[in-house]
């Protein structure tokens, strides 16, 4: 089944080019089947890089995706005005809406305390409305770490040196359905400069350690009834995404290291391990399956009303 995205999003002629199904509004309005509303909070800088990389993932599962791309009331920098308002909602746009999953992504903030981001009081906002508006979310790295604290006060600590490149990750809790179906060890990327710490997730009843890295630390935490779902790495980025990374703050004059086991013999000459893709679009389909379509009502409107 395909995703729906409008036609002339520039993510829609990526994904096609790919040979991902997709389909435009137009001719999903008349297919009689009731598609999967998702929403993505769209912290990040390249808005449209982000959406192509989210939009490639949730596309490859025999679902129906209908997308509403959402933004906090901030003044984009990194991507045209014209984009912005021809593609994304407000949140006030969304505020009445159900959906079955929600996306929050992270944002390059992170040395800030929270309660200095200049959107941070509608984001918590967000985080409030999902508790009645959305069946599951998935929040990534700054948005992981900004949910864990507005919900349960957990802290983001500064690390000594950017957590940067391709780790090796483990499962910690097997029953997990995020991570159905994954091996002993798998990879993912990480690029951040901050870190939340096991035992203060411990410390929350509600809490589990799904996946940990003996390098890059906690990747995956959840609540117990595997609906809130917070995710440190990057699963999202593509082959070249640390890379971009890397030789932009190389040019800026940033001391920045080589990204962990990322370049082959560590010479940026050669082309970059790609090792990740697997598990990535093995877990964001284990989450619209499992944790959105397998649970959501059927009647979106039941959303926040259902018993768990």
């Amino acid at each position: 089944m395909p995703i729906k995205i409008p036609n002339d999003l520039p993510a829609f002629a990526a994904l096609e080019k790919e040979n991902i199904f997709v389909i435009p509004n137009d001719r999903a309005a008349h297919q009689d089947i009731r598609a999967l509303r998702i929403a993505i909070v769209n912290l990040m800088p390249d808005k449209i890089t982000t959406e192509t990389q989210l939009l490639r993932l949730l596309s490859n599962t025999p679902l129906h995706v209908d997308i509403d791309l959402v933004q906090m009331n901030h003044v984009s920098k990194n991507t045209p005005q014209e984009h912005m308002l021809a593609f994304y909602k407000s949140f006030d746009e969304v505020r009445e809406n159900k959906y079955d999953g929600l996306i929050i992504t992270g944002a390059p903030v992170e040395q800030l305390d929270f309660e200095e981001v200049d959107y941070w009081d509608e984001l918590c906002d967000v985080f409030e409305w999902a508790k009645t508006n959305v069946f599951s979310s998935l929040h990534i790295c700054w948005g992981a770490q900004a949910a864990l604290y507005h919900r349960y006060g957990i802290p983001k600590y500064p690390l000594e040196a950017k957590m940067f490149g391709n780790f090796k990750h483990h499962i910690e809790y097997p029953k997990s359905l995020l991570l159905r179906g994954f091996g002993d060890v798998f990879h993912c990327p990480h690029s951040r400069h901050t870190e939340v710490r096991r035992e203060d997730i411990e410390k929350v009843d509600d809490l589990i350690v799904v996946a940990e890295s003996f390098e890059a630390g906690v990747h995956v935490v959840s609540d117990k009834i595997e609906r809130n779902f917070y995710v440190f790495g990057h699963w999202e980025y593509d082959r070249r995404t640390l890379a971009k990374e890397y030789f932009r703050d190389k040019k800026k004059g940033l001391k920045i290291d080589l990204p962990y086991n990322y370049f082959p013999d560590n010479d940026t000459e050669n082309k970059p391990i790609f090792n990740w893709s697997c598990s990535a679009n093995l877990m964001y389909a284990n989450w619209l399956n499992y944790c959105v379509y397998q649970r959501t009502p059927f009647d979106i409107d039941m959303i926040g009303k259902e018993n768990v």
